[in-house]
């Protein structure tokens, strides 16, 4: 696969360079290369060549960095858990894809029951390995997103999928990566994003800075920015209202690129945000898991490009090899100007979720398009595309919502909250915005008030934390729109997160 073998030559043709910068100190891509053919040959000893898929749990150190290379390298494919989350959905997560090894770089590891490959205590081994042949179909990674049920959903993304992503970005002319570059990876590993933050830079031979373990995340960005002096930035829209009140303080030229995603971009603070970065290329990339992280990006510019509606940013256009369409709810092409779902076609589109037919029936589908059969992916996201070709976003048609970046479907906050509660009560999940301008979960409760601390705490062992609601509301009887909906704009007046 041509993206895997370009990783190889970089490692090797940028040995002598930092690689990390990883919770405060630096690691050269010769200490890279190294830990990777030492993990890649735990693999060959302990892990059947025709075992394709492999537990990670990722830590903030170079062993899960490398073992990511070391499994595509292997031709394999990464199952990331986050070991912070609760260890029951992780579990459920390598319940559903079958998993029998782990590669694990935890002091002491939670999953016993497993066989794990312990990468912070391995062997060295210091010849370099051959590429394994992969297969343009070979899964490169599943991730695992919120779903309505109460158990994760899976996104299988394929090496073909990975491949064409790199070189559409490579096609973009205001886009270019060097080997002097200082990027900012400020995402969990289980986070789509996350490909893109070190993926990139690695091709490139520039170092990666992550985000100590226990900092407090905006803080440290600030920190890195400030005194490492970073050149590229890659961010969720949210982290900017946490750094808002500093903003009087940052001055960065150094920084020449600064990419969000993951998020709605506010037409405000991206304005406020651009006079910190005098030197700087902004671009508010659009993009679900299930199309490979990006599909196009809109080249915001304070004075020259700031196309918005409601005071939200364009997503702007495709990118090279993909298609945008907007279809009403028959899957039919709206005209210009008019607002539907937006779906994405094109080589990125995830092979499907995982084990899942019926959500794959509702959220895929074949239409003709320049008279060729393609098939399209449902976005859920509201836009309408306007006479220069931009597509603006709107809202979204269903209830999946984004917190921390993260996509959360708020019937699997009701699903965990009602199975537990005792009353059987209605129970509404909301998304509800503070006054810095960031989402925040609120969990309305049709009763009157009583003790609802033990379904809280039997959430936190469920799902992860920041699927918790922080807020709550008990309401004695919701409001019902006229067609006998629960009124969810009116049920967001019963919350005070102010």
């Amino acid at each position: 696969m041509e993206f895997v073998k370009k990783l190889h030559q970089s490692i090797h043709t940028n040995a002598a360079l930092n690689a990390f910068y990883i919770e405060e100190t630096f690691y050269t891509y010769q200490e890279f290369s190294d830990l990777i053919n030492a993990i890649r040959f735990a693999i060959q000893q302990t892990i059947d060549e025709k075992e394709k898929m492999v537990g990670l749990v990722t830590n903030n150190d170079l062993q899960t960095y490398a073992a990511i290379l070391a499994l595509w390298f292997e031709g394999k494919t990464y199952v990331p858990v986050n070991p912070d989350l609760p260890k029951i959905r992780n579990q459920k997560i390598f319940e559903l894809t079958d998993i029998k090894h782990i590669i694990d770089s935890s002091e002491t590891t939670v999953f016993s029951n497993y066989r794990v490959i312990h990468s912070s205590t391995i062997a060295s081994y210091n010849e370099d390995l051959s590429l394994k042949n992969i297969k343009e179909n070979d899964l490169a990674y599943i991730l695992f997103t919120s779903g309505t049920t109460g158990l994760p959903k899976g996104v299988p993304i394929s090496f073909s999928n990975v491949n064409i992503l790199v070189n559409a970005i490579d096609k973009e002319p205001d886009f270019n990566l060097v080997a002097s570059d200082k990027c900012l990876q400020m995402f969990e590993l289980t986070f789509d994003f996350s490909v893109v933050t070190y993926l990139f830079p690695l091709l490139a031979g520039s170092c990666i800075y992550t985000i100590a373990k226990d900092a407090i995340k905006y803080f440290y960005v600030y920190k890195l920015i400030k005194e490492q002096k970073l050149t590229v930035l890659t961010m969720v829209p949210s982290i900017i209202n946490y750094l808002r009140p500093y903003f009087s303080e940052i001055n960065a030229p150094d920084v020449r690129y600064c990419s969000f995603g993951g998020g709605a971009l506010h037409a405000d603070i991206a304005k406020e945000w651009s006079e910190c970065l005098p030197n700087c290329k902004i671009f508010n990339y659009y993009g679900p898991t299930e199309y490979t992280v990006y599909s196009g990006f809109y080249p915001y510019h304070k004075d020259t490009n700031t196309k918005n509606h409601n005071g939200i940013i364009a997503i702007g256009k495709p990118q090279a090899g993909t298609q945008y369409i907007v279809v009403d709810e028959n899957n039919q092409e709206v005209p210009t100007g008019v607002t539907g779902e937006l779906c994405l076609g094109g080589g990125q589109v995830t092979p499907g979720y995982w084990k899942n037919p019926t959500k794959n029936k509702q959220s895929f589908f074949f239409k003709a398009y320049n008279e060729k059969k393609l098939r399209f992916y449902k976005t859920g996201d509201l836009v309408f595309k306007d006479e220069e070709g931009d597509f603006l976003y709107v809202g979204r048609s269903d209830f999946q919502v984004k917190i921390r970046g993260y996509r959360v479907e708020l019937a699997e906050i009701e699903y965990h909250a009602k199975s537990k509660c005792e009353k059987k009560v209605n129970m509404v999940a909301l998304d509800l915005k503070n006054k810095l301008g960031n989402a925040e979960l609120g969990l309305a409760i049709e009763s009157d008030k009583f003790d609802f601390s033990a379904v809280l705490e039997y959430m936190k062992t469920k799902i992860p934390d920041y699927m918790i609601p922080s807020h709550l509301a008990f309401v004695k009887e919701f409001p019902h729109s006229i067609n006998g909906k629960i009124d969810r704009k009116k049920l967001k007046t019963h919350f005070d997160i102010n």
